[in-house]
């Protein structure tokens, strides 16, 4: 494994270090015995496991650039030769490089006399061409301090920050297509991401919060032990509903949202929310009503994907594997009490008067207290893993 931009971080580079470690030893503890090494910017991964089933769950390591399956050998001439024949045997191509580097400097020969003894070798037993300009595969040999690593391919990480060095949030989810995508961005910068879903139970069924569930349990698997806390929110928007809301429903709603997400958040020790809000996307998206609902938050309000489009946001969406949960039918909680007319630039003294006929501190109190959670679990098999805390679960398991 190779490092992205964490190798940028002058002195701090040791923390970004050992997050990426931990992160490592996560997500492949089950695949022990488990020996890391690192030299600079190179994290050595020794296991007996499939180098298959290593690179795809390291490929979700954040932090990490470029992945090299690799053969380890022994630190000699003859066993560099040997593993680059091995490598070239069955590639297709008819020429070759072979590009060496050494990190142990004093070992006995230089890159270069590597490179060129290597080079005569796999001519001599495979009859290749070579071509150091634009050959049809290189092979790298990389010296080390104990053994010699060679390989061919170089697979593209997912880069950025290792997920727990920038701190923790509070991802908004609400089954859509936008917030899963969010979530991944703000993971992607290092942020630890916990979950919260507001469902318009009793009013809705409970499909919102299944959608909800299977989200984050597929991209748990970016930082593992994720938490979802589910907020019953049908009974407060009747409560605005019959307080006038009116055009104002919706945002009325989004800022009480921002004030439950900020007072959860900070009961578990996070410091800022993350929204799936891109620009213009719908009404309650222009800059007014951004403005307008970011005023209620208590905690800084992170949007990943404000200047992205809806084509751009479901291409990722279905990388990531949560495009086809999105679709599935369920009654989005945010309709619900909401007028046909939308407003688009919301004034912000017509929101204080509608809110003081609420006791919303009070309100925004219970909702917390009220939170359940659950922990969505990823398995690699494809299926979900549910460990669930409050009623849903008799519902939720699978």
């Amino acid at each position: 494994m190779k490092f992205g931009e964490i190798v940028l971080k002058g002195r701090n580079r040791v923390l970004f270090y050992a997050q990426l470690r931990r992160n490592v030893q996560r997500l492949l503890r089950d695949l022990r015995p488990l020996e890391l090494r690192q030299r600079g910017g190179v994290l050595a991964v020794l296991s007996p496991a499939p180098a298959d089933e290593l690179v795809e769950r390291a490929r979700d390591v954040f932090g990490i650039n470029l992945l090299h399956p690799t053969l380890v050998v022994e630190k000699t001439p003859e066993a560099a030769c040997a593993a680059a024949i091995d490598l070239l045997r069955d590639r297709d191509g008819s020429t070759f490089a072979i590009r060496a580097r050494r990190r142990d400097k004093s070992w006995g020969l230089t890159s270069r006399e590597l490179a060129i003894l290597v080079g005569k070798a796999v001519q001599d037993e495979l009859g290749l061409g070579v071509d150091l300009s634009n050959p049809d595969v290189e092979v790298h040999l990389e010296v080390d301090k104990r053994e010699l690593f060679a390989f061919c391919e170089r697979i593209p990480g997912r880069g950025g920050l290792p997920v727990g060095v920038s701190g923790r949030a509070v991802c908004l989810v609400s089954g859509g297509i936008d917030s899963p995508v969010a979530a991944y961005r703000a993971m992607k910068r290092g942020l630890r991401c916990d979950f919260v879903h507001f469902s318009g139970r009793p009013y809705t069924g409970p499909e919102s919060i299944y959608k909800a569930y299977a989200q984050v349990a597929v991209i748990d698997r970016f930082q593992g032990g994720s938490r979802l806390f589910v907020v019953a929110f049908g009974n407060v928007q009747r409560q605005l509903a019959t307080a006038g809301a009116a055009r104002l429903q919706v945002i009325a709603q989004r800022r009480l949202m921002m004030r439950v997400a900020s007072a959860l958040a900070t009961r578990e020790g996070a410091e800022a929310l993350v929204t799936g809000d891109s620009l213009g996307q719908v009404s309650s998206q222009t800059l007014r009503n951004l403005a307008v609902v970011e005023d209620a938050a208590t905690l800084p309000v992170l949007r990943p994907l404000v200047a992205w489009d809806k084509a751009e946001i479901v291409r990722e969406a279905e990388d990531l594997g949560t495009y086809e949960i999105a679709n599935l039918p369920a009654e989005d909680c945010c309709t619900l009490f909401a007028s046909p007319l939308a407003e688009t630039r919301a004034a912000p003294e017509h929101l204080v008067r509608l809110e003081r006929r609420l006791d919303i501190e009070q309100v925004v109190a219970d909702l917390v207290d009220s939170a359940e959670f659950v922990r969505p679990r990823h398995r690699d098999s494809g299926d979900f893993q549910p460990a669930l805390h409050g009623h849903y679960a008799g519902n939720m398991e699978r």
